[in-house]
């Protein structure tokens, strides 16, 4: 394989679920060099459980490390007791030595579920910033200025807004970009809302006489509800530590548009099978087979395969108890052409009076299509699909629509 194209290949992977490269030329000359890159992403310790939103960007470097690189897993100890103000309108409460640690022995233990430990370099920032004088920092902060800092949306609006910014929350976008120089990074991966953290970074490196880092950043993965980002406080996440009944049956819950945005960011599997899965959706092949192949692999990262497959029988046999009446009435359709219409098909099988009233249950949630919430009022099912249809708490029905 030619060089020209391992690099091509690299970049496939690389650019994968990425938002934003900056720079792109930068990154391809690094891999043209043909050595391993130092490849730097950090986590703050402010919680003790990462949930699947979190392992965006881990496993953005498990690609990484499946292309060779050296990855860099920073945990973050000091700028914890900082606080990331990013999105934040007011001062974050700081974090405790002790709180940070207990909480960063956890991040250990569930990195590792994704990441190579062979390949992986795990670092802390206070070993040296803590060994930094009030001088070092006093000419770090040199290197930034009011002004640079209150272009940050967040900062801007509080200033704006008559909000406090305390002076150690200034301190924070200039930590993270030192640690880019103490740790030579060629590449940081972030959030989306960290972009102007990494951008210092790049200027920091500079300022020190280094090669400025390649940034890449991640999109923020929506939680179960598919509109607010994956948060625990939001209680819409799949937690690493989830039992595997409980993960397995969280990813069925997810909408069947939100399932794709799912596998581009959290599956491994290539993008060419996942694509074609979705194109035989498109010609009717029912998404919750899908479903299933996601939750099964997402358990058996975390758990194994053999508790996947019984989280899968599980969630089979909770369904048929806890849902499906024993004397649900069955019935078969003509089906069309070009697929029938969720709403036509519920009111043909007697689950509801009319298409308004479906479209008005589809739209509170009330349908489920063999357990799985529907959302897209513009679902046409297919000639000779066959599923369990529910409508409210009560209505079932076993619909086959004829070829």
């Amino acid at each position: 394989m030619s060089k020209a194209a391992t690099v091509a290949e690299a970049m496939a992977l690389i650019e994968r679920g990425a938002d934003e490269i900056l720079l792109k030329d930068d990154l391809i000359k690094k891999l043209e060099e043909g050595r391993p890159l130092r490849i730097k992403a950090g986590f703050d310790p402010t919680a003790p459980d990462l949930h699947l939103g979190h392992t965006v960007l881990i496993n953005k470097l498990r690609q990484f490390q499946d292309l060779d690189h050296e990855v860099m897993f920073l945990i973050g100890d000091f700028t914890a007791m900082i606080g990331d103000p990013t999105g934040k309108s007011a001062t974050r409460p700081p974090l405790s030595q002790e709180q940070v640690m207990e909480n960063a022995k956890t991040y250990e233990h569930q990195i590792f579920k994704i990441l190579d430990p062979e390949k992986t370099t795990l670092m802390f920032n206070s070993s040296w910033m803590g060994a930094m004088s009030a001088a070092d920092l006093i000419q770090l902060a040199a290197k930034h200025t009011v002004a640079r800092m209150l272009e940050r949306d967040d900062f801007n609006k509080r200033y704006k807004g008559g909000q406090p910014i305390a002076i150690h929350e200034f301190l924070y976008p200039l930590v993270q970009g030192y640690d880019s120089v103490a740790m030579k990074a060629d590449v940081e991966l972030g959030g989306t809302d960290q972009k102007f953290n990494l951008l210092v970074g790049r200027q920091l490196q500079e300022a020190h006489g280094q090669k400025p880092q390649v940034i890449l950043t991640m999109p923020i993965l929506e939680g179960l509800d598919g509109v607010q980002k994956m948060s625990k406080s939001l209680n819409n996440y799949i937690g690493i530590n989830d039992a595997p009944d409980e993960m397995f049956g969280k990813v069925m819950s997810i909408s069947d548009e939100l399932m794709w945005r799912y596998f581009e960011l959290l599956s491994f599997r290539p993008m060419d099978e996942i694509n074609a899965w979705a194109k035989e959706v498109e010609q009717g092949a029912n998404p919750r087979d899908f479903k299933v192949k996601l939750g099964e692999e997402i358990v058996a990262r975390f758990h194994d395969q053999t508790a996947a497959e019984q989280a899968h029988r599980n969630f089979v046999e909770r369904f048929r108890k806890g849902a499906m009446p024993d004397d649900m009435p069955e019935v078969t359709l003509p089906g069309a052409a070009d697929g029938m219409p969720i709403a036509n098909l519920l009111k043909e099988a007697g689950l509801v009076a009319s298409t308004s009233e479906a479209y008005r249950m589809i739209k509170q949630g009330g349908v489920k299509v063999d357990g799985e919430k529907v959302s897209d009022k513009g679902l046409l099912r297919a000639s000779g699909s066959e599923a369990i249809y529910q409508v409210g708490k009560r209505r079932f029905a076993r619909v086959k629509l004829e070829d």
